[in-house]
C-alpha cells in the first residue's frame, strides 16, 4: 500500500478531487489517499499566519506523525495533476544511499516569475522554495516532526528542512513536480503542479496544461460528452 496525503483547502475543493481521481485512475498498485483537513486535527493548534497561502501550508509536516512514524508516505499539494502511475515514484528515488535518506523532494532552483499567485496571495521567495510541495517521507527518520514541533517551529525552519541534515535529503527528478507557468509546457512531466493558480480559477483558465485538467474533471464526473466550451462561461470559480 502506498500511503498518500494530499493538502486540503476549502477554497480548492475541485482541485483536491481531480488530483485524487488522477491518482486513482492511473495507479498500478494499491494506494490510500488521506486529505489533510485542518479541522480534523485538534492537536494542530497553530494559528494560520499571513504568509500561509493554504490551510495545509504547515500541516503537511504532520504526515510522519499521522503515519505512526512507520513506513513511507507521500505528501503532495492539492493543485496538482498526476499523469502516470504514482507507484512509479519508487523507481525514481535516489537508489544510492537509499537507506540513509529521510526525505525525497524535487530540488527546484528558480526565482518566482510573479509577485502574486492564486487569489492574489503574496509570492514569497526563499531557498528551497516549492521543495516541500511534493515529499516522500521515510517516516521513521522524521520523528522530530512531532505535533509540538510542527506547532512551534517557524515556517522557514520547516519548509527549508532545517530539522534534517542536508545529506539526509534525497532528490527526485523535477518531472515529478513540474511547475506550470514557471517551467515551459512538458509532455514528459509526470506530475503537473499548477503552483501559480490552476484552471479551476477563472483567471487561470488559459494557463499551460489547462485542457488536461478539464479533461480529468470531465472524466471524473462522467461528463465526457460536454465540450470544453461548456466550461468557458461561467468559470468554475470567479
Amino acid at each position: 500500500m502506498l500511503n498518500i496525503f494530499i493538502g486540503y483547502d476549502k477554497n480548492e475543493t475541485a482541485a483536491y478531487h481531480v488530483l485524487s481521481h488522477s491518482l486513482l485512475r492511473r495507479a498500478q498498485g494499491p494506494i490510500s489517499i488521506t486529505p489533510l483537513v485542518r479541522e480534523h486535527f485538534p492537536f494542530f493548534t497553530r494559528v494560520r499566519g499571513p504568509l500561509e497561502s493554504t490551510d495545509f501550508s504547515i500541516s503537511r509536516f504532520l504526515v510522519p506523525y499521522l503515519s505512526g512514524y512507520q513506513g513511507y508516505s507521500v505528501f503532495m499539494d492539492a493543485d496538482m495533476l498526476c499523469r502516470v502511475s504514482i507507484n512509479d515514484i519508487w523507481q525514481d528515488l535516489n537508489v544510492d544511499g537509499f537507506k540513509h535518506k529521510a526525505l525525497w523532494v524535487c530540488p527546484h532552483d528558480y526565482t518566482p516569475s510573479s509577485e502574486r499567485k492564486m487569489q492574489g496571495q503574496i509570492q514569497t521567495a526563499y531557498p528551497r522554495k516549492n521543495w516541500s510541495s511534493l515529499m516522500v517521507f521515510d517516516n521513521s527518520e522524521c520523528r522530530v516532526l512531532t505535533p509540538d514541533y510542527v506547532n512551534t517551529a517557524s515556517g522557514l525552519q520547516l519548509h527549508r528542512f532545517e530539522w534534517l541534515q542536508d545529506e539526509q535529503i534525497g532528490f527526485l527528478p523535477v518531472e515529478w513536480n513540474w511547475l506550470v507557468g514557471e517551467y515551459p509546457p512538458n509532455d514528459q512531466a509526470k506530475m503537473l503542479h499548477y503552483t501559480l493558480g490552476g484552471p479551476w480559477w477563472g483567471k487561470y483558465r488559459g494557463c499551460d496544461h489547462a485542457g488536461e485538467w478539464f479533461d480529468e474533471f470531465r472524466h471524473m464526473t462522467g461528463m465526457d460528452y460536454f465540450p470544453i466550451q461548456a466550461w468557458e462561461q461561467p468559470p468554475l470559480r470567479a
